[in-house]
C-alpha cells in the first residue's frame, strides 16, 4: 500500500509516499480501507517538531480516518465487514491507504451525512462541542471566537449561533473574514489589523466568552475585552504559543480561565452527538481544500501558510 512517512523532522518537503506493507492486524482492530485521511494543523507542528509534542520517528502521519471495513480480527464482529466508518488511529498511520485500527473506536457515518463529512468532523467537531460545552455557551451571550475560519473556528461559529449567541467572528485575512461572515457571525473582525479589538469594542461592547484557537498577542487582545463574569477557553495556539494568561491576571480582572479534560467516554459521546447534528443538517464542516495522497506535503505547506479556511483532507481514494 502507499503510505506518507515522516523520517526526519523538518518542512512540508520532507513527506514523502513510500510502498509500505500492510499494517498487521491484532485482536479486536479492523482493517479500513481509507478514503479520506484528516489533516490538522497540530500535525503540521508534530512534522516540523515544532510543538509541545513528542513522537518517534520514523512514523506513519495522520490521526483520522474514513473509509470501509474490509477485514476483522480476532474477537471483532464480522458484521462490521462493509461497514462505512470513521476512526482515529491512536495518533498514527492516517495517511495510508490502509489501516489497522481498534474496532471499539469506529464511529460508524449516519444516513444522510457523506464520508468526507464526517471525517472532517471527527477531530474538529467533538472538539467545537466539547468547547461550547464545556465553556457553557447561552443564549445572549457575546461569543468571541478566534481563528473562525478555521476547522474548528467554522463549526463553532455555527453551534455558538445555535445556542442563541450572539457571534464575533475573528479571521485573519479577507478572505477568511468573509467565510465567517457567510457561516452567520453577526459581527467580523480581521485580527490582522491593529485595531481589531476596538471593533470589537465598538461593536457589541466587552465579551461574555472568548474561544481562543489562536494564542500570542491575540489571545492577550481578545482576553482584555472580556468583561467581569466572562470565560475564556484557551484550546490551540495558531500563533505558535499558548495564551500564557496566569491565573492572578484573571482573578484580577474577575472572569474565569476555563479547561477541559474530557474522558475518553465523553470524546465518545461529543463526537456520537456532532456526527448527529450534522446528519440532520444543523451544523455543517467546511472543506475547503482537498489534496490527493502524494502531495500530502502541499497540504501542509497549505495549512502553516495560513493559505487554507476550513477543513483539509487527503483524498486517499
Amino acid at each position: 500500500m502507499r503510505a506518507v512517512w515522516l523520517r526526519e523532522f523538518g518542512g512540508p518537503e520532507v513527506l514523502r509516499v513510500e510502498e509500505t506493507p500492510e499494517p498487521p492486524l491484532g485482536p479486536g482492530q479492523v482493517l479500513i480501507d481509507v478514503t479520506y485521511a484528516n489533516i490538522t494543523f497540530v500535525e503540521t507542528q508534530v512534522r516540523a517538531n515544532a510543538g509541545p509534542f513528542e513522537v518517534e520517528l520514523p512514523m506513519i502521519m495522520g490521526n483520522g480516518v474514513g473509509g470501509i471495513v474490509t477485514t476483522v480480527g480476532e474477537g471483532v464482529d464480522k458484521a462490521l465487514i462493509g461497514r462505512q466508518v470513521v476512526s482515529s488511529t491512536g495518533g498514527s498511520g492516517g495517511y495510508a491507504e490502509r489501516v489497522a485500527t481498534d474496532a471499539a473506536g469506529l464511529f460508524d457515518v449516519p444516513p444522510g451525512l457523506d464520508l468526507d463529512a464526517a471525517v472532517a468532523l471527527l477531530a474538529d467537531g467533538r472538539t467545537a462541542v466539547m468547547l461550547v460545552r464545556t465553556v457553557g455557551i447561552a443564549k445572549g451571550d457575546r461569543v468571541l471566537v478566534e481563528a473562525a475560519a478555521g476547522g474548528v473556528g467554522t463549526l463553532l461559529v455555527q453551534l455558538a449561533r445555535t445556542a442563541g449567541a450572539t457571534v464575533v467572528a475573528a479571521a485573519g485575512g479577507d478572505r477568511k473574514v468573509e467565510v465567517a461572515r457567510d457561516l452567520g457571525a453577526e459581527h467580523v473582525v480581521d485580527y490582522l489589523r491593529p485595531d481589531w479589538a476596538e471593533q470589537v469594542r465598538e461593536a457589541v461592547g466587552g465579551v461574555d466568552v472568548v474561544l481562543d484557537g489562536v494564542g500570542g498577542t491575540v489571545a492577550h487582545a481578545a482576553f482584555d475585552l472580556l468583561d467581569r463574569g466572562g470565560r475564556m477557553l484557551s484550546y490551540g495556539l495558531a500563533s505558535g504559543a499558548w495564551a500564557g494568561i496566569s491565573a492572578d491576571a484573571a482573578a484580577e480582572r474577575g472572569v474565569a480561565l476555563v479547561t477541559s479534560a474530557p474522558t475518553q467516554e465523553e470524546l465518545r459521546t461529543f463526537t456520537i452527538d456532532v456526527l448527529a447534528e450534522a446528519a440532520a443538517g444543523r451544523v455543517r464542516p467546511l472543506i475547503g481544500q482537498r489534496f490527493p495522497l502524494e502531495r500530502a506535503g502541499d497540504a501542509h505547506a497549505a495549512i502553516q501558510g495560513r493559505a487554507t479556511v476550513g477543513k483539509t483532507l487527503l483524498e486517499v481514494r
